[in-house]
């Protein structure tokens, strides 16, 4: 009888830590941002290598403090992509992030193959955003737009 008791403890304290593991990635340390945190969004000049504002419209966004790679955010913005190209550094190597379920705006996998197939473009928004990280910024043609932060050069393979 007490090893039923011991092995049923053993089971429930597992299955209780998985739920609470599994709502900490998911939920837990997630923050909604708000909308005027898209008056924060940035691209990267070409001539001058400095941070420009970028104009932004209907900002959703989370973020949260246990890692800096936790950033996520749609909008749109009325900046062609023509003119993009022509002022502001292009990202070569853009890798979208899953985001978790409950933001449905962000399709990683979408916006990754968009990128593949030149129906997206990515933009430097800002380099070293925190250390080894820098933000990107990916922008359809219709002014839908992506902004994720990803590891550069410094702790990639």
């Amino acid at each position: 009888m007490k090893g039923k008791i011991a092995g049923g403890a053993i089971v429930a304290t597992g299955l209780i830590a998985g739920i609470v593991m599994y709502y900490l990635q998911v939920y837990g340390f997630y923050d909604r941002l708000p909308e005027t945190a898209g008056e924060e969004l940035t691209l990267t000049n070409l001539a001058t290598g400095a941070p420009e504002p970028m104009l932004v419209e209907a900002f959703e966004g989370i973020d949260a403090s246990s890692s800096p790679l936790r950033y996520r955010a749609c909008f749109t913005t009325p900046m062609s992509v023509a003119m993009l190209t022509e002022t502001f550094v292009t990202y070569d190597a853009p890798e979208p992030l899953v985001a978790p379920g409950w933001f449905s705006c962000f399709d990683a996998g979408r916006i990754g193959a968009d990128l593949e197939n030149g129906t997206a473009f990515a933009f430097l928004s800002r380099a070293e955003i925190h250390d080894g990280v820098d933000r990107v910024i990916a922008v359809y043609e219709d002014g839908r737009a992506f902004a994720w932060h990803q590891l550069n050069e410094k702790f990639r393979d």
